[in-house]
């Protein structure tokens, strides 16, 4: 079982500063993990009371009989889930606004590789992984693409059940770096009208101060996986993008997704 530790979240008290709207229908943020979860989540807390935060855990395939609550048309909340695509995710989804999270495989190896050797990440199995010296940048690359045999899945494995599988079924695919790049540019018109969009999708009202939210709930110094805010081992180096090898293995692994994803 895997612990994850990092800052404690301060962000509910920012949240009551602004006046909210409850929501009239449950919002499930489901997203690939590493996708950008915490970012997409903390955005739209903003914009919701924060007595209608669903924060337990992420709901996922093991854990969903305990958070059914979450789903409940009559008492709708904001959550936040990992949840694998089956006929039992769907039917307790099925009255919820569905926000789909992906982010690029190519992007998404090096954020997950980064976040499994930090002190933020805890699982007793691979805790090797972040011995210095044993495994180089490369290496580590490889197993986040190929998996590790029996202790961690492969990137098609969690990708096809965590977001393909869903693609076409009334979700709203999100990609992480389009809220990234909407973020660099909040000043701008093109901003207004993809957040506009975004928080339509959420079932949210636009209000007149969403800029000022969103850079409340965007603050990397808030969020606990936040590449800045991880603790790596000692000579551990990742490169600022994926190698070229890497691209290519991504390729030959998983030839399409990407493209199904809205990448090219």
């Amino acid at each position: 079982m895997a612990i994850i530790r990092g800052m404690t979240d301060t962000l509910d008290a920012e949240v009551r500063r602004f006046e909210q709207t409850p929501l009239r229908q449950p919002l499930l943020v489901n997203s690939v993990p590493k996708g950008g979860t915490h970012l997409l989540r903390n955005i739209l807390r903003m914009f919701v009371p924060v007595e209608q935060h669903h924060d337990r855990d992420f709901i996922q395939i093991p854990n969903m009989h305990l958070h059914l609550d979450a789903l409940d048309p009559n008492r709708p909340k904001l959550a936040a889930a990992h949840l694998l695509f089956s006929d039992q995710s769907v039917a307790n989804v099925r009255h919820a606004r569905h926000l789909l999270l992906v982010r690029d495989p190519y992007d998404w190896v090096l954020a997950r590789a980064r976040f499994f050797v930090s002190e933020e990440f805890d699982q007793e199995n691979i805790r090797h992984l972040k011995t210095p010296g044993l495994f180089s940048a490369e290496v580590l690359l490889n197993m986040m693409i190929f998996g590790i045999h029996q202790k961690s899945p492969a990137l098609i494995d969690i990708f096809t059940h965590n977001a393909a599988a869903w693609l076409g079924t009334g979700v709203h695919l999100v990609r992480y770096e389009e809220v990234v790049g909407a973020l660099k540019r909040l000043e701008s018109a093109e901003a207004e009208a993809y957040f506009r969009t975004l928080l339509g999708a959420a079932g949210i009202d636009m209000p007149g101060d969403w800029r000022e939210r969103i850079k409340v709930g965007s603050d990397r110094k808030l969020s606990r996986t936040a590449r800045e805010n991880l603790k790596l081992p000692e000579g551990l180096v990742f490169p600022d993008s994926l190698p070229d090898t890497q691209k290519r293995l991504v390729d030959l692994h998983a030839p399409g997704l990407r493209a199904a994803l809205g990448y090219s």
